[in-house]
This record gives structure tokens, C-alpha cells and sequence, in this order.
């Protein structure tokens, strides 16, 4: 396993010893971060109006359309060490 992926790895678990929730921008962050990395480009329908969560995901994951894998990790582990400095 690269020296990439077990800081992705890691910033996964650590992720989840937070102190406090994350607020919701952050969250979505996260999770684009997550989805780019593990996934590639956001693909499919964008979900309806009416499930706005599933649509905000899609959203914030979209933005970010391009983003190869490596820069999606680094993302994620540099948000998650911002979380973890916070506390």
C-alpha cells in the first residue's frame, strides 16, 4: 500500500474520533473528497429537488469532477488534519 493510501487510510479513522461533528459544508467536503478518491467522477442522474441531501452530495462531488484521485486524497487528509488541529 502507497505512502498516499495510508494517510487516506488513516484520515478515515481519524476522521471519526472528532470531538465535535463537523458542520455540514465540511461534511460535504468530506465526502467529495471521498467519493473522487474511491469512485472517480461523479456519474448518473443528479437526484430530484425533493431528496436534498442526495442532491447537495451530488452537488459538492461534482465540483470537484476532474480531480484525479491523488489530489482527492490529498484533499481529504489535509481537511481532516484542519479538523484535527481545531480541536
Amino acid at each position: 500500500m502507497s505512502d498516499l493510501k495510508q494517510q487516506f487510510a488513516q484520515a478515515q479513522t481519524d476522521v471519526t474520533s472528532l470531538a465535535e461533528r463537523p458542520d455540514n459544508a465540511t461534511l460535504l467536503k468530506l465526502y467529495a473528497f471521498y467519493k473522487q478518491a474511491t469512485d472517480g467522477d461523479v456519474g448518473g442522474d443528479k437526484p430530484g429537488m425533493f431528496d436534498l441531501v442526495a442532491k447537495k452530495k451530488y452537488e459538492a462531488w461534482e465540483k470537484i469532477k476532474g480531480l484525479s484521485a491523488d489530489d482527492a486524497m490529498k484533499g481529504y487528509i489535509a481537511e481532516v488534519e484542519r479538523l484535527l488541529n481545531e480541536d
